[in-house]
């Protein structure tokens, strides 16, 4: 997919030494990731890397074009660092622009509450994220925004559901944490239909296993904190998408103050030029961890698409996706889950995911722990289920590790 060269606007005016050069002749994302973007094309006085621009306001120009959002001022998102990462992760995922905030959740809510009006409605898949469920169980609601949830993972089904004034339909690429993957594709078609916007968090896949603005997404969102920057150092989140809808979103995020501090700035897009190496290394971790455990005797089941993309992945999507990520998870009884808490040696019990090491929850107690517990188990939580993120570690070490702990 080409990604035209994007051009500064008035909001982001272009911070430069005097050097300028050429576009990144490369649409490869291992080459975007570590050159694209705007601090490959203009020097900052000839550093290699993006300086830390750490300062809050910038001399504003008399002839400015009065609009609020052209001030230049960090909180408004549009330092030399925003800038910066602006332009890199739109090429890296497809779209026309993209935003840096202060955190996925700021990314969610602020998408939301930017392109949803009061008195439209937003159609949610089943087993979401524990954040973006609590958006739909009470903000939203308390907002005068209608919410409906899908009660199956059925994309052709979802069309009887859907009532009048949907606004958007609102999916994960990888649901969080049961690993599940919709006909992602259908439901594309179906916002189309009736003439909503196809929403995504896409962060579970990263745009090295996925792309969703390849298969037409209005907009994805991302936890930067996870894969994107990989380091387990930053809260963060990311917006793309059409640039109209990005620019709602940015509009809204000004107003409410979500915006990416520049030395988190600098860290996510160090973060960024080893993406592409960090996401299929743990990829190939968490596909062998996942064989590992399914020949495990106290292990009753094992939630990950790569172990048999054939059933679990929808023939239609299939081939889009390049990898199915680092986060498995599976159910034992729950108190040889709690006890296997206490006796990981190498993977940490702790929440997140995305980083160099090995992470491991209990869903119930830490990302759904403000779900009530009767929606919780409607959405195939049980108690005794184990989320691991993996990590950078060898593959043998950790199968060592869960083989000793659930012994």
């Amino acid at each position: 997919m080409s990604h035209p060269e994007s051009k500064p606007t008035a909001s982001e005016p272009t911070q430069s030494s005097g050097e300028r050069r050429a576009p990144v002749p490369s649409q490869h994302l291992e080459t975007l990731a570590v050159h694209g973007g705007l601090g490959h094309t203009m020097s900052f006085h000839g550093a290699v890397a993006t300086p830390i621009f750490q300062s809050s306001t910038y001399r504003h120009a008399p002839d400015a074009d009065g609009r609020y959002d052209a001030v230049r001022y960090s909180r408004l998102s549009n330092g030399p660092n925003h800038v910066v990462l602006h332009d890199k992760l739109a090429r890296m995922t497809g779209h026309e622009a993209a935003l840096v905030c202060a955190s996925g959740m700021a990314a969610i809510a602020g998408t939301l509450l930017g392109l949803v009006r009061p008195g439209e409605r937003i159609f949610f898949q089943r087993g979401l994220y524990g954040g973006t469920q609590i958006l739909h169980d009470q903000d939203l609601p308390n907002l005068g925004i209608g919410c409906d949830l899908a009660t199956t993972d059925d994309v052709a089904a979802w069309r009887d559901a859907i009532r009048p004034g949907t606004r958007a339909i609102y999916v994960e690429a990888i649901a969080n944490p049961l690993t599940t993957v919709l006909d992602l594709a259908a439901v594309v078609a179906l916002a189309r239909d009736i003439g909503a916007l196809a929403i995504i968090d896409a962060t579970f896949a990263s745009p090295v296993n996925f792309r969703p603005s390849e298969l037409g997404f209005d907009v994805e969102v991302h936890s930067a904190t996870k894969y994107l920057n990989g380091h387990s150092d930053v809260i963060a989140g990311v917006v793309a998408g059409r640039e109209p809808l990005v620019r709602k979103v940015r509009l809204t995020q000004n107003h409410l103050g979500g915006a990416l501090e520049p030395h988190a700035c600098f860290l996510l897009e160090r973060g960024l030029k080893t993406l592409t190496l960090r996401v299929r290394q743990q990829n190939a971790t968490t596909l062998g961890l996942a064989r590992y455990l399914a020949g495990h005797p106290h292990v009753h089941a094992v939630h990950y698409p790569g172990l048999d993309p054939e059933r679990l992945v929808p023939s239609a999507v299939r081939d889009r996706f390049h990898g199915y990520g680092g986060v498995l998870s599976f159910t034992t009884e729950a108190s040889r889950a709690r006890e296997l808490m206490t006796r990981l040696m190498l993977a940490t019990p702790a929440p997140s995911l995305g980083g160099p090491e090995t992470l491991v929850t209990i869903p119930a107690t830490t990302s759904h722990s403000g779900v009530a517990r009767e929606a919780r188990l409607a959405m195939g939580i049980e108690d005794g289920l184990v989320r691991v993120a993996c990590g950078l570690e060898a593959l043998d070490d950790i199968v060592a590790d869960f083989a000793q702990a659930l012994a």
